[in-house]
């Protein structure tokens, strides 16, 4: 049994401690700055128009107080072109589509919860204030939704060794995670960050 299955004490410590790490969230932030500046720079991928802001406000839920002033806004851009005006939003790692929690508690919230304890259960409202159920429909959701979106037909050919799609995302974690948990958090969050894209989560 991998690490990231074997419900140890210190397994639990650790993604506990991560949901909790401000500068976890901060970098996040930072990383979303560079992918919307790029995108920015690159232009209207419809016509070629330069991009104006419109960012869109969000209510982020699962991340540390000190750090929720980053998570108010989304960013997003409008075609300034007459004809075009269209909108680009670029994909995120702080966010994973429209749900209300970060990516990263949707990501470490659904391995916790898988198998829990009453005290561990206890403990994760405790830290973020999520309900069972919510918890569930974010597992049915990596083991039934994702597998059948456009991004996953590719993107599961560009991973070292194939991953159980009855253990999402755990198992998915477990291919970017080769030593430090934080870095193979990042690295997940960057690579499923299409699915923050409308065009990438539908069914091909």
């Amino acid at each position: 049994m991998s690490p990231l299955f074997a419900k140890t004490p210190e397994t639990t410590a650790l993604y506990q401690t991560l949901l909790c790490d401000a500068t976890l969230y901060t970098a996040l932030a930072r990383l979303d700055e560079e992918i919307a500046a790029d995108v920015k720079l690159k232009g209207c991928p419809f016509c070629g128009g330069d991009l104006h802001s419109a960012r869109y406000p969000r209510k982020a839920r699962g991340l540390p107080s000190e750090v929720e002033e980053e998570f108010r806004f989304r960013a997003s851009f409008c075609c300034n072109r007459e004809g075009c005006r269209r909108r680009t939003t670029p994909r995120s790692v702080r966010f994973l589509g429209r749900k209300v929690f970060t990516g990263a508690a949707v990501v470490l919230l659904t391995i916790l919860r898988h198998g829990p304890t009453p005290a561990r259960l206890s403990r994760l409202r405790e830290l973020t204030d999520v309900s069972a159920r919510t918890v569930a429909r974010w597992r049915s959701w990596w083991q039934t939704v994702v597998p059948r979106t456009r991004w996953w037909v590719t993107a599961r050919g560009l991973l070292r060794r194939p991953v159980p799609e009855h253990s999402l995302p755990a198992s998915l974690l477990e291919v970017f995670v080769t030593g430090d948990a934080r870095a193979g958090l990042v690295a997940l969050l960057r690579f499923v960050s299409p699915l923050t894209i409308g065009s990438f989560s539908h069914p091909p």
